[in-house]
């Protein structure tokens, strides 16, 4: 959509133009999962997919809403009222951050928000987080509140955790409010310090949505999370983050079988983090196929999170790059996508052996998206 129609858009719902555009990017990690939550380190880059926010303020205290996405349905709620759970799924999310910003002591007023997404819904580019931090982004500028990118994610990750009841991590959040063009991420989940990360030019990032049906996962992310503060606690350190793989041989007599297993691949999958970057410096993409791979045997084998239809899709394009890429499940599992690291030569390789080989297989259709490493948040005046 462009600008135009979308200005437009906003000028025929209300009866007058905007006064600014928030747009937060969605995500992809490329390595670090399910280290977040544990206080671990994490890869992530934005993505040239984002949602944008067009935003006036009002003189009364509604915050009124529409969504491109979404048409016909429109959700409007009062800032002075509690704020709580509306008929809208995707209206909750604004009201989520609403209720921080208010929790927080913020001063609020009124306001009329039109949304348009181009990130891939189900993908695992996190749809949410950039939905968040981009309306936070919105009430930032509109009502002059001063709040920096580093907040506006924590922001976003509390909107999550106490209203949308989603116990995520800051990973999602702090990227879309802060990456980089051109680069990764590495944060540190504990400080949330982060290092900016060169991606080297000739290397493309190739996501392949496996459109796997996701079902009924939320129990399994968070018994995944009471494995890890399970084995944190048994280990005695207050995170998975102050352990290492020495304690936790040490202490494996008294930790359960899923606990060992959940403990053995974040400790792992930080040293992976920080080995990529080092990958990445040098351009090496032998170290960076090893790696990838290594991450996705261990969500497959010790956090059992992959599905046949990510394994398989993991399994087409490495016989198929033939060592020349590398590739891995990548964001939340039991589903959703797979990131392939490669050059320009092999993106047809991947292509044709993914159109070629995955549907037959599992009877889904994958969809294949070629991205470069984005910008973070950005809020602007509509002239």
């Amino acid at each position: 959509m462009t600008n135009n129609q979308f200005t437009a858009d906003f000028q025929q719902l209300f009866g007058h133009p905007a006064q600014g555009l928030s747009v937060a990017p969605g995500r992809v990690n490329l390595i670090g999962e399910f280290t977040d939550y544990n206080l671990g380190y994490v890869l992530p880059c934005a993505l040239n997919f984002s949602t944008q926010v067009l935003f006036k303020t009002r003189d009364d205290k509604q915050v009124v809403v529409y969504s491109n996405n979404y048409p016909g349905e429109q959700d409007s709620f009062s800032i002075d009222n509690d704020i709580a759970q509306g008929d809208s799924q995707w209206g909750n999310y604004i009201r989520a951050v609403v209720y921080v910003l208010k929790k927080r002591g913020y001063a609020l007023g009124g306001i009329e928000l039109l949304i348009s997404s181009d990130v891939p819904q189900g993908a695992g580019l996190s749809s949410s987080a950039a939905l968040e931090v981009s309306i936070a982004g919105a009430f930032n500028q509109a009502f002059n509140l001063r709040i920096d990118t580093k907040t506006i994610a924590l922001i976003g990750q509390q909107a999550e955790n106490e209203f949308m009841h989603c116990q995520c991590g800051i990973m999602d959040q702090l990227i879309s409010a802060q990456a980089e063009a051109g680069h990764a991420l590495k944060i540190d989940c504990d400080d949330l310090s982060t290092e900016k990360v060169l991606i080297p030019e000739d290397l493309n990032l190739v996501i392949v949505n496996s459109n796997y049906p996701r079902k009924l996962v939320e129990s399994e992310y968070n018994q995944r999370r009471l494995d890890c503060e399970g084995a944190a606690q048994k280990m005695q350190v207050s995170s998975l983050r102050q352990a290492n793989l020495a304690l936790l041989e040490q202490t494996k007599a008294v930790l359960t079988e899923n606990e060992y297993k959940r403990a053995f691949h974040v400790l792992s999958e930080n040293q992976r983090v920080v080995d990529t970057v080092t990958a990445l410096a040098n351009n090496s993409m032998d170290d960076l196929r090893d790696l990838l791979a290594a991450s996705h045997q261990s969500l497959r084998d010790n956090f059992e999170v992959t599905v046949p239809a990510t394994d398989g899709l993991v399994d087409i394009i490495s016989r198929a790059l033939e060592g020349k890429g590398a590739v891995r499940m990548t964001g939340g599992g039991f589903g959703g996508a797979v990131i392939c690291l490669c050059r320009d030569d092999e993106i047809a390789v991947v292509k044709a052996a993914v159109e070629r080989e995955y549907q037959p297989k599992f009877d889904l259709h994958a969809d294949i998206f070629v991205c470069q490493a984005g910008t973070g948040l950005a809020v602007n005046t509509v002239s």
